[in-house]
């Protein structure tokens, strides 16, 4: 297991929410309103510290080593079949409380923190990059 921080791949998807949402900020038509999050200092420290850390310890801590253990499939390249399962799921989730696109918006993050899962055996990375993500959202793309 790498040291989270000496991993540089870590530190590139890190830096890569802010991108993103500074990408997707530049791309959207002025006026884009996409109907998440909620405005105040209570939904911010949901949306960036308490829901990151319920959402990671249920789906990263217990849901896809659960599924890995039962699946054990392999797949070419990086992404183990629990993992997409888990992203699968964790997508689900977030159909029922937000909009379509926000939902969709998702997937691949959850990829991400379910791939640094299990680089590191940890829930440090999925944990971090995670509250960074919504904390790059909810900052550059949200009302807050």
């Amino acid at each position: 297991m790498k040291k989270i921080w000496a991993d540089p791949l870590f530190w590139c998807f890190l830096a890569a929410g802010p991108v993103v949402c500074l990408a997707l900020g530049r791309l959207l038509p002025a006026g884009f309103a996409w109907g998440w999050p909620p405005a105040g200092l209570a939904a911010l420290l949901l949306i960036v510290l308490v829901y990151p850390l319920l959402e990671e310890l249920v789906f990263r801590g217990q849901l896809q080593p659960w599924l890995r253990g039962r699946l054990g499939v392999a797949l070419p390249g990086p992404l183990s079949a629990a993992n997409l399962l888990t992203g699968a799921l964790f997508t689900a989730l977030h159909f029922l409380f937000h909009p379509p696109l926000w939902a969709l918006g998702v997937f691949i993050p959850s990829l991400v923190f379910g791939y640094f899962r299990e680089r590191h055996d940890s829930l440090v990375a999925p944990i971090i990059l995670h509250v960074a993500y919504n904390a790059a959202y909810c900052l550059i793309l949200g009302r807050l």
